[in-house]
């Protein structure tokens, strides 16, 4: 009967300590009442001991937030906390306890003297605990949580305590044992989080049968929850960077335990917040490595401070062998916060129902704090793209939640996702219909990447009607719809619809000029208006105006070189051109221009230089063979991949322009003689390095290929002015191998046809052309005079007719229109001729609609 009696006591007693790993308070009342009815523990205070902590724990579960604010709690307002204190009371004056028991009994009390204010108390109670006792092989699990809560209240007790009189000597020497407090204490929670792990995965064997229910949650307590972060959060507010990170990284490679995921993912985002405000690519060190000396020197510490205190009980940390480590800093925290984004959006509450609404905002607010430091993080290396995929997933739980829903329409806009963007404003746009700019976005994705200029108009409409609640961005919303109504003319084929909206154009244009004449932009597009209906003189003021406010701007110097070209001052515009260039380095829509007023001014062999010169800067820019040879798996955009290669490298594809020209006739733009003798077979291996270029993986935005394709195409339409047919075979091919089928290059395709006498051909040429672009103005007019060339001149006639209609300040389709009249003896020819001339008097050196019509 004895040993049945031995066996309950055991039992009881190991179902105890099981709870109280666990921190289940509520189950503790029923197994003491059973151990009364049996009379276990008469001789002591065990009982009483059991009963203090479970009412103690229980009254600070109740009051969490009373404990975040330091709020001390009185035994009049909390009545479980006067009677755990009494029960204390009784079983330390009694002193019936054993050691170890007794340790546990001045650790509670320690606990009571803190959540009351009185820290100077709580400190004595702490130092006269034996940790000696909590720290012995065999000790049950929840020794560990003890140990870890002794140091956390000893050292946030230190720093509670007023430093009136304290030295600064004293003061340092308190602030590093407090430090000390907090490392031993974090590093004895995670070792009792993953014994916890432990119990519960292998179970006693006397307890086996009570462990077979499945593992509950475990609810971490106040000062579990300090004695996990106090350590980095103390050295991050010293403003001791460096070693706060090293220690957020050491407790992120502690291996993982049931109750310390929302650690982990508070620490991980913690961690990434820090490497983003505060560490420089520059600065940064491995996540495995010791912070630099530098850094440790300039926060007055010599080594860090896990090596000075070793802890009680290190907890059992993943092996770094084989494992993935971060090259540079926004690789880390864009990889910490995609793991805490995936824990974030898993955890995050869905339900609507009214008593969940505190627990859904406070979900909410962690997934915002994580997706805000990954916006940060992935804008600075363009991954636009992968932000707005995780935003998406955001969004199961974002019910008009306007701030991810904001994020996600502006990642979407910048990642080219335009469909999605404007779908996303709109959305916004119902949340908050007072605000004028989400339309005016929505707006702006419309006219830039979709083109759809009626939705844009739409768009900016709603805007303008809300007068003067839209506020200073009125003027934007009638400069958005002039944009549309300028672009609509562009598209439109009939003239009296091109000359209705051009006529919108300049009346919603100047009425948002006069609303704001500080505005660079729009006066500058007011500029651009004016010059599309060839009111050349006119747009100078404007343009002027916009030049007074923004002198650098790229698009009102463009016009400006634009405007004097169409006015023939052609030395004046090259000038402006250089000083453009000046500003803008390397700018290709520029380069194009340079090439076209060199080209007038002083022939076709300067303007090759000038293509020349493109084509290195493509090269040097966009080097595709570096990219392609570089890992695939960095987080490094192609652009920074291609400037931080080490060294020089020969390029896999060869940009420089030909040259099959006899030793008597000229010399190559390097400078080398091309002899005649060898003409055929330099070309031929000028085309088979065509091959090598259509061989290399295409990478980047499309934008890089359709600008080498056009550097190309103008050095062959340079080559053919100047007569040297080769040459320009070999551009065109060049091009063709970049994009094959672009009616640019069919174009130009059919022009060496023509001027090689192919006449057949180039019509073909112009045929495909035209079945990819029916409206190409150049197209048109080529194919016109090629049927009036080959005396058909009826359907040249409507050919060029045609060209007139839709390009109606074309000055070569009113001139080939006239030849055709002409050439069937027409009274109308003389008109067509003078309307030619007269436009061609405001022809500028490029169309005016180079110049990008956008917000």
């Amino acid at each position: 009967m004895a040993s049945r009696v031995s066996f309950t006591q055991l039992r009881l007693e190991a179902e105890l300590e099981r709870h109280r790993a666990e921190c289940q308070w509520d189950k503790m009342p029923m197994i003491i009442d059973q151990m009364k009815a049996a009379r276990f523990h008469e001789d002591d205070d065990y009982g009483t001991l059991l009963m203090a902590e479970a009412l103690l724990e229980e009254c600070l579960q109740d009051n969490m937030d009373l404990l975040r604010t330091s709020t001390p709690l009185t035994e009049k307002a909390h009545p479980r906390l006067s009677r755990a204190k009494g029960h204390l009371n009784t079983i330390l004056s009694r002193g019936l306890l054993t050691p170890r028991y007794l340790n546990e009994a001045l650790l509670l009390m320690a606990k009571v003297h803190y959540v009351q204010g009185r820290y100077r108390d709580a400190q004595g109670m702490c130092a006269r605990v034996g940790l000696e006792e909590l720290t012995r092989d065999e000790q049950p699990t929840y020794h560990l949580r003890l140990l870890a809560e002794a140091f956390v209240i000893k050292g946030l007790s230190l720093d509670h305590q007023t430093v009136s009189s304290v030295s600064r000597v004293r003061l340092s020497e308190r602030e590093e044992e407090s430090l000390s407090c907090y490392l031993r204490a974090c590093d004895a929670s995670l070792s009792y989080l993953q014994e916890l792990d432990k119990t519960v995965s292998t179970p006693h064997t006397k307890t086996a049968k009570a462990s077979l229910l499945p593992p509950v949650d475990v609810d971490l307590g106040y000062f579990l929850q300090a004695s996990l972060q106090s350590a980095y959060l103390c050295l991050l507010q010293r403003g001791h960077l460096a070693q706060g990170a090293h220690q957020l990284r050491r407790v992120l490679r502690v291996v993982e335990s049931r109750g310390s995921q929302s650690f982990r993912k508070s620490a991980a985002r913690k961690l990434a917040e820090v490497l983003l405000s505060a560490v420089s690519e520059d600065s940064y060190w491995p996540p495995l490595g010791p912070p630099p000396a530098a850094w440790l020197h300039r926060e007055g510490a010599a080594v860090f401070k896990d090596a000075t205190y070793p802890t009680v009980k290190p907890p059992q940390r993943y092996s770094t062998d084989c494992c993935f480590c971060p090259q540079d800093v926004l690789e880390e925290a864009v990889l910490l916060l995609l793991i805490t984004e995936s824990m974030a959006s898993g955890e995050a509450v869905i339900s609507r129902l009214p008593d969940q609404a505190e627990a859904r905002e406070a979900s909410l607010q962690d997934a915002n704090s994580v997706y805000d430091l990954l916006t940060i993080g992935m804008a600075r290396r363009g991954q636009y793209g992968m932000l707005s995929e995780c935003l998406e997933r955001a969004m199961k739980f974002s019910f008009n939640e306007f701030h991810l829903w904001h994020q996600l329409g502006l990642s979407l806009m910048a990642a080219g996702k335009g469909v999605g963007a404007v779908s996303v404003f709109k959305e916004c746009a119902r949340m908050r219909p007072e605000d004028p700019s989400l339309p005016l976005l929505a707006a702006k994705v419309c006219i830039g990447q979709l083109h759809w200029f009626e939705e844009a108009e739409a768009l900016s409409q709603s805007v303008v009607s809300m007068g003067e609640e839209a506020g200073e961005l009125l003027p934007r919303a009638y400069l958005s719809l002039g944009l549309c109504y300028s672009l609509q003319a562009s598209d439109a084929t009939l003239k009296a619809d091109r000359d209705e909206f051009h006529k919108k154009a300049l009346r919603v244009l100047s009425k948002a000029h006069s609303l704001d004449p500080q505005d660079a932009q729009i006066a500058m597009y007011l500029a651009l208006q004016l010059a599309l209906v060839r009111q050349v003189s006119a747009a100078i003021e404007p343009l002027q105006a916009a030049l007074n406010l923004r002198g650098d701007d790229l698009h009102s110097l463009h016009l400006l070189t634009l405007l004097l070209s169409a006015q023939k001052h052609h030395r004046h515009a090259l000038d402006t051109l250089g000083l453009a260039l000046s500003q803008h380095p390397g700018n290709f829509n520029l380069l194009f221009t340079k090439v076209k007023l060199e080209e007038v001014l002083f022939g076709p062999a300067a303007a090759l230089r000038t293509c020349e010169e493109m084509l290195q800067q493509w090269l040097s820019r966009y080097d595709v063979s570096r990219s392609s040879e570089t890992d695939d798996s960095s987080s490094l955009p192609m652009a920074e991949r291609t400037e931080v290669s080490p060294g020089p490298r020969k390029p896999s594809i060869h940009l420089t322009l030909p040259n099959f020209q006899d030793t008597s006739t000229s010399l190559s733009l390097s400078g080398s003689l091309s002899p005649s003798s060898i003409a055929v077979s330099r070309l031929e291996a000028a085309l088979s390095e065509v091959s090598d270029l259509s061989s290399v993986r295409r990478q980047g935005p499309t934008y890089i290929w359709t600008t080498l394709e056009c550097i190309w195409l103008q050095a062959g339409e340079l080559f053919m002015g100047d007569g040297r047919l080769k040459e320009a075979q070999f551009c065109i091919a060049e091009a063709s191998s970049v994009s094959p089928n672009s009616y640019s290059v069919l174009l130009q395709r059919g022009r060496l046809a023509e001027l090689r006498g192919q006449l057949d051909d180039a019509k073909g040429l112009y045929d495909e052309a035209l079945a990819i672009h029916p409206t190409e103005e150049r197209t048109l007019v080529q194919m016109g005079r090629l049927l009036v060339k080959t005396e058909r001149t009826h359907l040249g006639e409507k050919v060029l007719r045609d060209a007139v209609q839709v390009h109606s300040t074309s000055h070569e389709a009113w001139s080939g229109l006239g030849e055709a009249l002409q050439s069937r003896g027409s009274s109308q020819a003389p008109d067509c001729f003078l309307t030619a001339l007269e436009l061609e008097a405001s022809c500028p050196i490029r169309p005016f609609n180079i110049i990008p019509r956008e917000l």
